[in-house]
């Protein structure tokens, strides 16, 4: 049976919108289904955690943007006894952009229930303050964090969601973001080895797929199958220079610059001399001074286009 976890307000409401259509496709071909709306914030999380505790193989089909899917992966309890099948609806999508998703909502759910292809993907954690969240695309320190928290509550993504307009939010704030932040040291240490000092940094990420953001590929070569973290940094560069550079990041030209340091590790350490805004995957996080990142040791099947 298929376990459909609904976000119905998705993009703007767009979630039942879509749900009601790909329901009706599944009463035509008498699939066997159940589903479950999330009505609160993490409600995600719970339902994932109490559908996968029994032992068993299960499919979780998930239905709403990437804070959906952080909240589902969040909740599985048994990651290689799952089975994950995502149609994606969000803003920025970046986990369906990673994976080479279908974004078509019919489509994708005609790769689910005859799935042709399967990949198994590692997931990320962040650990901070006592405390452990995954994350499936990413999770960074700083400005990228803060253009997150700023999304999270803006009034202007909803607004260009209705206008099927969405990832401009990202753009639009993280503009705002680089033009009133002050960048600061950060020391990152890799897989334990000597600590690397930044001075003037705006951000650090550790990335386990290519994209964040809306489409921003910070780490061109990273891939969520091959048990490695990749790590971005920006620091000791000028703000008009990130602006000339922020349009680059979408086609991965960006790494070619000073300025920008790129990593690959199994683990990473960041530490601030003060607190900064942390998200995992697009979901804020209150500010942190230290957080660790690493993997987790099971991989996550994942149905594929």
């Amino acid at each position: 049976m298929y376990t459909f976890i609904v976000n119905p307000n998705a993009k703007t409401g767009l979630g039942y919108q879509v749900w009601s259509s790909l329901e009706a496709i599944l009463k035509e071909k008498n699939v066997n289904y159940q589903v479950f709306f999330t009505k609160y914030q993490k409600h995600a999380t719970r339902l994932a955690q109490k559908l996968t505790q029994e032992s068993g193989a299960k499919t979780l089909i998930v239905l709403g943007g990437d804070g959906t899917i952080n909240e589902v992966i969040n909740g599985i309890e048994d990651l290689d006894g799952t089975v994950l099948g995502y149609i994606p609806i969000g803003s920025s999508n970046d986990f369906a952009r990673g994976m080479g998703l279908s974004t078509d909502p019919v489509q994708a759910l005609k790769h689910i229930l005859s799935p042709e292809h399967f990949t198994y993907i590692n997931i990320g954690t962040a650990m901070y303050a006592g405390k452990t969240r995954r994350f499936a695309v990413s999770s960074g320190l700083g400005f990228d964090a803060g253009v997150c928290h700023q999304v999270y509550v803006s009034k202007l993504k909803k607004l260009l969601n209705k206008l099927h307009l969405g990832k401009l939010s990202y753009a639009a704030v993280a503009l705002q973001q680089i033009l009133t932040m002050t960048p600061l040291k950060m020391t990152l240490t890799l897989d334990d080895n000597t600590p690397i000092e930044l001075y003037k940094t705006y951000f650090a990420t550790a990335m386990n797929q290519k994209v964040e953001g809306g489409g921003f590929k910070f780490c061109p070569k990273a891939d969520p199958t091959d048990d490695m973290l990749d790590v971005i940094a920006i620091s000791d560069i000028s703000k008009l220079k990130i602006l000339t550079l922020l349009p680059t990041a979408f086609f991965g030209w960006h790494v070619r610059f000073r300025g920008v340091h790129v990593y690959r590790c199994k683990k990473a350490v960041f530490q601030s001399e003060r607190p900064l805004p942390v998200h995992t995957d697009g979901e804020p996080v209150f500010l942190q001074k230290e957080i660790t990142y690493s993997l987790e040791s099971k991989k996550l099947r994942l149905i594929l286009s």
